[in-house]
């Protein structure tokens, strides 16, 4: 790969600010959601592969990457898939639960982060069965993570309310209600109805 400065625009020595603001208009510019159903999304795909690789070099990679001293090497070992995650963990915490599976369906790297957000599409979707089976897959591949454990043991446990650390609920828009808004009405209409 070519410096991952240049691929992003930048100099060497850009500040992180820099880094995530040029990643981000890159990343809306090439995402293969734009390029549905049009002949360059290939392009688009393989530039987003590259502009992803680029970010982890400079975020993950920092001075051992060989990059911002002067170094021509490319740091391989770089976490495939971070930057993806990070647009997923928006997009689930975002509500936007069909963006957030499309993009974990098109990810080749099936870690444990992936089984993690995955089991987090479910969950939000109200799918606990299956949230179960990706979340017990996600602690089996990292046992020690505690984003992971907690999550399968809060679901386990049979609570439904659990939001995995960093995901707010949706918004609710004006006049939705949810199944907590239907058992309230339903306690005070039955206490009502006593009196």
């Amino acid at each position: 790969m070519s410096d991952p400065y240049a691929v992003l625009g930048l100099t060497h020595g850009a500040s992180e600010e820099e880094v995530k603001k040029a990643y981000r208009d890159l990343a809306r510019r090439y995402h293969p959601d734009n390029y549905h159903d049009n002949p360059l999304a290939d392009l688009a795909q393989e530039k987003m592969k590259e502009i992803n690789e680029a970010y982890d070099a400079i975020t993950k990679g920092g001075a051992s990457s060989g990059y911002g001293s002067g170094g021509s090497a490319y740091a391989s070992q770089s976490q495939a898939g971070g930057a993806e995650f990070s647009v997923v963990r928006s997009a689930i915490n975002s509500g936007d639960l069909g963006m957030a599976e499309r993009i974990l369906q098109q990810t080749a790297n099936r870690n444990a982060e992936w089984y993690f957000l995955m089991g987090s599409v479910y969950f939000r979707r109200g799918w606990l069965d299956e949230a179960v089976q990706y979340y017990t897959i996600a602690c089996e591949q990292e046992p020690a993570n505690a984003e992971y454990r907690s999550a399968l043991n809060y679901v386990t446990a049979g609570n439904t309310t659990y939001r995995p650390q960093g995901f707010g609920a949706a918004p609710r828009r004006q006049g939705e209600c949810d199944m907590c808004d239907v058992c309230t009405a339903m306690a005070c209409a039955n206490m009502c109805c006593r009196c």
